[in-house]
């Protein structure tokens, strides 16, 4: 599945491809893929004609597209705000890919979108789901609960991992969000991800640590891959108990989510999965430096680097897995399992 790096890699690529376009064809074979739209394929279509996507915005692992309707006297970049978006959902095995009409049809080709011509980008946006986890749907804008930009990777992001070809690396800054995406919270590369609020909220939930940076409403964007390294990087334990997490100790996993993750983008994501692809159809690398996920029985190379033999165990955790050094990470007396 792929998580936010690797969603935020598909912004960029959407971002440079079809953000300023109009919508002027759109052709659905699997009406499956847009069942969260629940007016159907002929209002889903209606919706998209005519529209202009004014950006691609993503919070965590949700990708939105606001849009600018094609009525006369509309002002799509500036004025009046957008109402709608439409919203992707990459799943399981979800990809957006961008083609010239030329190319052959995938088989799991489940949506197709076209776009105003532009000398240097291809035409189509199409989207393919093997498993049929995720979706595309357009839905209401609402405000955020908190004033600010909806979604983004912003300065700080920008500082650290360079703008997308807009300048920017994530958003607007309109403070809006799509309805279905309001509970979720901020997640540890965007600027506006408040680590005192999340101190706070953390302490109280009485958990887990990793049950807790799993948790989409408390911190976005880190699934199971990420929270593996980020707790080995922090060298804390997956069953930590949350309210025994000092100020200190939340900074330092945050930063290290954020330091995994930023060198997760530079590496295009991770790749244990043919099914997860950019937008040019092209894998991540990332798989092939990571410290602790899926390295069951492999020596832990922090330890190996002080002289030890310690060998990363695997054990079971919410029906999957987690990965850990004995020795870095050692679990703690009054463990949440």
């Amino acid at each position: 599945m792929p998580e936010l790096p690797e969603v935020e890699v598909v912004r960029r690529g959407l971002a440079r491809w079809i953000a300023g376009r109009t919508v002027t064809a759109v052709s659905v074979p699997d009406p499956r893929s847009i069942r969260r739209h629940a007016l159907g394929t002929e209002d889903f279509r209606g919706n998209l004609l005519g529209a202009t996507v004014l950006d691609v915005v993503r919070r965590g692992k949700f990708l939105w597209m606001p849009l600018a309707d094609s009525a006369p006297g509309s002002q799509p970049y500036g004025g009046s705000l957008p109402h709608t978006a439409l919203v992707a959902h990459l799943g399981m095995s979800g990809q957006l890919l961008v083609e010239s009409p030329g190319q052959p049809h995938e088989k799991h080709l489940k949506v197709r979108i076209t776009f105003s011509p532009r000398e240097d980008a291809p035409e189509e946006l199409r989207f393919i789901d093997q498993r049929i986890f995720g979706g595309l749907f357009v839905t209401s804008l609402v405000p955020t609960a908190d004033g600010l930009p909806g979604g983004g990777i912003g300065t700080r992001g920008a500082a650290e991992i360079g703008p997308d070809v807009n300048g920017h690396a994530s958003g607007t800054g309109w403070a809006l969000v799509p309805a279905e995406a309001a509970h979720i919270g901020r997640d540890p590369l965007d600027p506006h991800f408040d680590i005192e609020a999340f101190h706070q909220k953390l302490r109280a939930r009485k958990t887990g640590l990793k049950r807790a940076l799993l948790d989409q409403g408390l911190v976005s964007g880190i699934g199971n891959i990420y929270a593996d390294e980020a707790l080995w990087a922090a060298k804390m334990h997956y069953a930590r108990p949350t309210d025994t997490m000092r100020r200190p100790d939340t900074e330092r996993i945050i930063h290290a989510a954020r330091d995994v993750m930023v060198r997760a983008l530079d590496a295009g994501g991770t790749s244990f999965d043919s099914l997860y692809v950019n937008v040019n159809g092209a894998s991540g690398y990332f798989a092939r430096s990571l410290n602790a996920y899926g390295r069951e029985g492999k020596p832990c190379v922090r330890c190996a680097e002080l002289g030890l033999s310690t060998l990363i165990r695997r054990d079971t955790f919410m029906n999957r897995s987690s990965y850990s050094c004995p020795a870095c990470q050692p679990q703690p007396r009054n463990a949440r399992l």
